[in-house]
Parts: C-alpha cells; structure tokens; sequence
C-alpha cells in the first residue's frame, strides 16, 4: 500500500509552511488527495519522488550494525547538560573531558556521570596540550559572535576575543582527527556569510579541511521536535583524502508530541511527573481559549487585541505568541523558557507551559537523566541542548569514519594517561 503523509508532515518535511502546499495544490504543482470522510488533505509517497531532498523515504535498505572497532576518545567543549555528549556516548565514543561554564549544568554533568572528568570553568584557563595526537575528535557548539571584518579571510589570531576562537586553540592544541561543531542555521548567512568564511579561513590555517556545511533537521533522526542545527565538520588534511565521511542517513518516521509525551516507540512508558511553570490567571484564561495546533489568530477579536496589544497592528504573523501544540505533531523548537509570549509552547491539552520531563522528552533525553539547578535554569539547560537522539546519529557516523579510517591506515596513536587533572588560573 502506498503510504500516506499529511500536509503538515510535508510541510515540516520540505521546510515549508501549510500555506505554500495550498498555494502548491491550487497551481498544480502538488496536488493532495481528499478523504472524503473528513476532507483532510493527504499526499502520497509516490507524490515526493519529485522532491529530491526526500529521496531517503524511498530508501528501504538495511541500516548496518555501526560498532567501534577501537577505543575512540573525544573531548567536549561548550558541553552543556549533555545532550550531545550521550548521544556520543551511545555511539560507542568515551568522552575524555567535557568543559561547560555555567555550573548548573556542571552540576547535571557530574550528577549523571561521576566518572566523566567535567572542567567547570573559562575553557580559556584550560590548556589541551597534554592531549595532543591522543584525541579522535573535538566537539561541541561554540556561541556564534560576530567577527569583526577588516576586508580579507580572518587569521587564527585574529579570531581573539570570541568563544570560536577557544574551540579552534583546541583544535589546533589537540590536533584530532577530526572535529564536529553544531550551531544554528543562521551562522549559514551571518553577517552576509562572511562570518562562515571567516571561520574557514581559521580552519584552513590550522590544517584541517571543512566539509560543507550540513543542516540537521531534528524531526528526520527519532526527535519529535521541528528543531534546524548546522553542523561543521572538519578533517585533518593528511586524513582528509582517505576516507570519506557519511552524515547520518535520515528515519522514514517522523515522530510527534504523542510519542514523547505518551508510551510507544520512543519511551516505555508516559512522561514522569515533575515541576513545571505555570501561567497567571489572566494569561491562562486567554491560552484555554486556543485550539489544539492554533494562536493567537484562532482567539476572539476582542481576545486578540487585549492579548496582542499594539502588536496586533503590526506585520508579519507573529505564529509563535499564544501558541498551543497538537498530539499529532512535532513540537515547535524548545526555547530557553516554555512560557515567553514570543515563543509560546502550550501543553496541546492542558492549559500550562511543558513541565521539566516534557521539555527534556522532547529532547528525546532519558527520563533518569536528573537537571539541577532553579527550574528557570533546568529550563535553559534542556532548550541549549542538541537532541540526544540526533547525537547518537551523529556519533555513528563519526564511529563509521574512524573505523573506515582506522582500517585503512592500520595505524593507532600510543596511549598515554588521559585523566589529568587541570587547575583553572
């Protein structure tokens, strides 16, 4: 039978609005089919093969057992409340130090994984010479800030002063086989693109070769979230012809708010109870009005108005404010804080901002993996992070290329104690 995909499943698959498929059906370029039971628009698989970004749903091959073959070992920098670190570790990866500054998340860190040797503090006071030629590979996600421009790719020097400056000396301290960094999808056009080409040319000069950068998009790798991350991968030049390195191959499934809130595929069992937010009476008399999937545009007039304020004059949609999810969709990208008025994530059934194990659900973190920390922070810590299940596919593609890189080189780097201790000064 051919499978059956609905607009909204197309829509967040192609990265385009509703409102362009209508626009799409009504021209001819992509005509859905009715149910004539209720109407709903559909669109069958056959419909996609035009759309080569989706060739993946037609792909039914196997996917290979990935297992590392030997003792690979990366360092995290920027590392948050771990998110990308388990995915990792699920990989089959042994993280060798993890750096975060902020010490809520520091304390998440050693909560969940007392052996992992966490350096709390300015990564600018932390030297990784000790660790040169023993590391595979460098992550993290590095705050994207502005470089200044001065007319010509920017030096390694030059880069002084921003956090992608201190990632790049651990690059170049540690000198692995290869590096992988995430940040959004606008570093792409930041500053007309000369902020990417600034960060080439530092790559460049530190003798590793940048594969084009690849956008992620969460819902396609087992996250029932609509999140974008850019990834960077860098590999060592006299590595860099070897092997080539594969981006994860994308699910056919896209999950949705059911499967992270409620027991199926994704958890055994519905989410665990635990604090949460809540809104002020007069803001919770306004989201109990908004449907399922709806806005501020589904209220009342009178509603829109008193809630919107001058804002209701003004352009553009504004979709996120009084925003309230649907069962049968993946959530919206998780904010640092569930219930800001720009960036409204409404339980799709109670009239309430997701609790602290809803929002790392749809992280697709583990539900014994603890936060610590005021619930603001616990809050901040689960949206900054990437999405553990994401991370794992990342993990098994760095996996794959080491071990393809491994057996053709059949050479490993003598070992050396790997759990200095570093003071910060």
């Amino acid at each position: 039978m051919n499978k059956l995909y609905s607009v909204a499943q197309v829509a967040d698959m192609l990265g385009v609005s509703k409102e362009t498929l209508r626009r799409w059906d009504n021209s001819g370029k992509l005509r859905s089919i009715r149910n004539p039971m209720n109407n709903y628009r559909f669109y069958s698989k056959e419909q996609l093969r035009q759309f080569e970004e989706l060739s993946f749903i037609f792909d039914d091959s196997k996917r290979p057992q990935i297992i590392p073959d030997h003792a690979y070992k990366t360092i995290e920098l920027f590392a948050g409340a771990g998110g990308l670190a388990i995915g990792l570790e699920r990989a089959g990866l042994e993280t060798i130090l993890l750096n975060e500054l902020d010490k809520d998340a520091c304390a998440t860190l050693k909560a969940n994984r007392p052996h992992w040797n966490v350096q709390c503090g300015d990564i600018g006071a932390l030297g990784f010479s000790p660790y040169r030629d023993q590391i595979d590979v460098v992550t993290g996600g590095f705050p994207c800030q502005a470089f200044s421009y001065i007319g010509k790719k920017m030096g390694f020097e030059d880069a002084r002063g921003t956090l992608f400056f201190e990632f790049a000396r651990a690059v170049k301290e540690a000198n692995p086989k290869l590096f992988m960094a995430e940040n959004v999808r606008g570093l792409l056009n930041h500053d007309g693109g000369k902020t990417l080409e600034n960060i080439r040319s530092v790559i460049d000069e530190l003798g590793y070769t940048l594969l084009e950068p690849h956008l992620m998009k969460a819902i396609f790798y087992r996250v029932p979230q609509k999140r974008e991350r850019l990834l960077l991968v860098g590999i060592r030049n006299d590595l860099a012809g070897k092997v080539q390195f594969c981006w994860p191959r994308p699910y056919q499934k896209i999950y949705t708010l059911k499967d992270a809130l409620k027991a199926g595929e994704l958890f055994p069992n519905d989410t665990p109870v635990s604090a949460g937010q809540t809104y002020p009476a007069k803001k919770a008399a306004v989201m109990a009005q908004v449907p399922p999937g709806g806005y501020w545009r589904d209220l009342p007039e009178d509603v829109q108005k008193a809630y919107m304020l001058q804002s209701f004059y003004l352009g553009g949609g504004k979709t996120g404010m009084a925003r309230r999810m649907h069962w049968d969709e993946p959530c919206l990208t998780l904010t640092c804080a569930p219930a800001q008025k720009q960036t409204e994530r409404c339980h799709p059934e109670a009239t309430r901002p997701f609790t602290v194990r809803e929002y790392a659900r749809i992280q697709t973190f583990p539900d014994d993996w603890q936060f610590r920390g005021a619930l603001t922070s616990q809050y901040k810590q689960i949206g900054n992070a990437v999405p553990a299940n994401m991370a794992y596919e990342l993990g098994l593609s760095v996996v794959d290329f080491l071990n393809r890189l491994c057996g053709e080189t059949d050479v490993l780097p003598a070992g050396i104690p790997l759990q200095q201790e570093f003071k910060f000064t």
